[in-house]
């Protein structure tokens, strides 16, 4: 979106899903557009595009309160494996929500000034997939290194 007001992201795309939310936020507040990028699997893009539909025409305060929880119940129900898709787009919604609302210098009384539950499992998802694939990594250097192209 060309003219949003704001773009979050969460997850990452070194390592897995991720989902980038551009807002634009008009007068009162209000979510007047909301799209998204997604890299990742059908889950993820899923849980994206029903949260950029449940948010629009909604107060910022209104889409705060969006939970991982109502994503996945909005989309019929996710397998366990799958939740951290819906959180990844609330992570993304709240991380925007933020972003706005610092940029205008100001925090309404009703945005909570430490993070939420829900901000730090994002926090915490992209963190172990951090390592996670850093592992892979010196897993793959390692085995690379112990080949020596000779055979017996």
């Amino acid at each position: 979106m060309e003219d949003a007001t704001v773009v979050e992201s969460a997850g990452s795309p070194a390592c897995g899903d991720m989902i980038k939310l551009y807002l634009k936020v008009g007068e009162g507040d209000v979510i007047e557009k909301a799209t998204f990028e997604s890299y990742g699997c059908a889950a993820n893009i899923a849980t994206a595009s029903i949260l950029t539909e449940m948010v629009k025409g909604k107060s910022l305060r209104e889409a705060w309160q969006v939970s991982w929880k109502q994503l996945s119940d909005e989309l019929g129900g996710l397998p366990p494996i799958k939740y951290h898709c819906s959180i990844l787009a609330v992570g993304a919604l709240k991380r925007a929500i933020r972003a706005y609302y610092s940029a205008k210098s100001e925090r309404p009384e009703w945005l909570p000034e430490a993070l939420t539950l829900e901000e730090k499992q994002v926090m915490e998802e992209e963190e172990m997939m951090e390592r996670y694939y850093k592992a892979l990594g010196s897993a793959g250097s390692a085995s690379k290194a112990g080949e020596t192209g000779e055979r017996e």
